[in-house]
């Protein structure tokens, strides 16, 4: 007699899959722990300041979420995502995105620092909690601003670059299509494609995925851009980079110095600023925002972000740059090294700081400005269908007061976040810094380029912090490695270190 052995029991009840969750949670119980303390806080910033936050810029990307059209100042990418989200009118919906945004955000850091270069749990969740915990990032969510999806979006194209040790052409055009939307979010996130293309090229990555990466980049920004000629007049992504880069030189731009002649330059001459350098506001801004100050009104037109006063302004202050070289670099250091301070000092006015701080009370009514076709407050209670002026909630709104006061990172947090990845860059200087580079270039970058081209802003720090903290934890686990005698490969799943019990 035969005997016939029984087929495998399988057990098809939700319990193993149920099971596997589990063990995944136990595993990484750090972060686990972390995300959802994490989330419990955007809760109750949610529930203390409803529907919104608002900052000045908020009223342009929701006038171009009802009136789609390309935008002379800043690029539309938040202003379709806006305009994605419209059918349910709200501004609550929105924000709940933006923290979930945050959120995935700390997911890639740690997943990234564990799966692929073996950090520890409890070490890759230490990196991910600027981003989970720093109330200043938490406030940003709750603004409608394209900040905190320009932030998941650098995120997830370093991540995706660093995941991959040969990376195939089809995740280069990801990547570059991720830098297209990056660059269509904020057109800082441009020169992030030259930044990765030459990290790529020292890693010998090969052709392929550097050319799918370039084509599926170009294709979407070179037809957002013929979008803008087509309504604008200049084949461009604004009209603005040129008057932003004159904002940068307003503080030290010298006519005598410049020696322009009146008669062949006359366009140029008329944006000169009389008041003497050392006796001009403090702020750059003055010179852009304030009308008081404005050299731009000079045209006449009562607009300052058309093609021509936007190439007239571009040509002063390169001119201005090359004249005075010394007082450029002046600056741009001044506001580069401003970034690195313990303390949080008022810049560049009082309205733009308390428009970070969960305290103001400027967001609890919506402006009567001036819109297009239309005016701010009239804008959002379209998209909202009822009121959008912050609503502040106690108890909620109290914690969160309290806790901004305490939980941030400050800026000499970050500023020793670079100098430990500058080390990591350092020590592997045969490989160019190795993968340490791209992280850590890329936080220098965000930092160093508002105080090369516009001017200093806390704003503009949050992006950096995700990529400091990938390159520092990097640096700090090979570091290890080195000391232990257990040397790992550059990239490519390097086996992890050992989990806390």
């Amino acid at each position: 007699m035969v005997a016939v052995a029984e087929p495998p029991v399988v057990d098809a009840s939700p319990v193993s899959g149920w099971g596997r969750f589990f063990a995944l949670l136990r595993r990484h119980r750090i972060f686990a722990t972390a995300l959802t303390v994490g989330a419990l806080i955007r809760i109750v910033t949610m529930l203390g300041f409803g529907p919104a936050m608002w900052f000045n810029d908020s009223y342009d990307y929701i006038s171009v979420a009802l009136r789609v059209r390309p935008h002379p100042i800043r690029p539309d990418g938040y202003g379709f995502w806006l305009l994605l989200l419209r059918p349910f009118h709200s501004l609550g919906l929105v924000v709940f995105t933006q923290h979930v945004m945050g959120l995935a955000a700390a997911v890639l850091i740690y997943a990234l620092l564990t799966k692929k270069f073996g950090v520890p749990g409890w070490g890759a969740t230490l990196a991910a909690a600027p981003v989970l915990f720093d109330a200043y990032q938490i406030q940003l969510e709750q603004l409608i601003m394209s900040d905190t999806m320009f932030i998941l979006l650098v995120v997830g194209v370093v991540t995706l670059v660093l995941w991959h040790r040969k990376m195939p052409w089809k995740v280069g055009a990801v990547v570059g299509f991720l830098l297209a939307v990056t660059a269509l979010t904020r057109s800082i996130g441009l020169p992030i494609l030259a930044l990765v293309v030459a990290y790529l090229l020292i890693k010998r990555t090969g052709w392929k995925p550097i050319v799918a990466m370039i084509v599926a980049c170009a294709l979407p920004v070179a037809a957002y851009m013929g979008w803008f000629k087509a309504v604008n007049g200049q084949f461009a992504m604004t009209n603005s980079d040129g008057v932003i880069l004159y904002m940068r030189t307003s503080l030290f731009a010298d006519c005598h110095k410049m020696k322009l002649d009146e008669r062949k330059e006359l366009e140029l001459a008329l944006l000169c600023i009389n008041t003497p350098p050392d006796k001009r506001e403090p702020s750059a801004q003055a010179y852009l925002w304030w009308d008081n100050e404005n050299q731009l009104h000079v045209f006449g037109s009562g607009m300052k972000f058309t093609p021509e006063i936007n190439a007239n302004a571009s040509a002063f202050a390169q001119k201005a740059i090359l004249a005075q070289p010394g007082d450029y670099l002046a600056a741009v250091a001044k506001d580069f090294f401003r970034a690195f301070r313990w303390d949080r000092p008022r810049f560049p006015d009082y309205k733009t700081f308390q428009l970070y701080e969960f305290s103001n009370s400027f967001t609890r009514s919506i402006p009567k400005w001036s819109s297009y076709h239309s005016t701010t407050d009239r804008d959002v209670e379209a998209y909202e269908h009822g009121s959008g002026a912050t609503h502040v909630v106690a108890p909620w709104s109290d914690f969160m007061i309290g806790y901004q006061k305490v939980v941030r990172l400050p800026g000499i947090g970050l500023g020793l976040l670079l100098l430990v990845g500058l080390y990591g860059v350092a020590v592997r200087w045969r490989r160019l810094g190795g993968t340490v580079l791209l992280p850590w270039l890329g936080g220098v970058g965000l930092v160093l380029a508002p105080a090369a081209t516009a001017e200093f802003d806390y704003r503009y720090l949050l992006p950096a912090v995700p990529l400091a903290c990938m390159a520092a934890a990097i640096t700090i686990v090979r570091l290890r490695r080195r000391r232990t005698d257990d040397p790992a490969p550059e990239s490519a799943d390097p086996a992890p270190l050992a989990e806390p019990a």
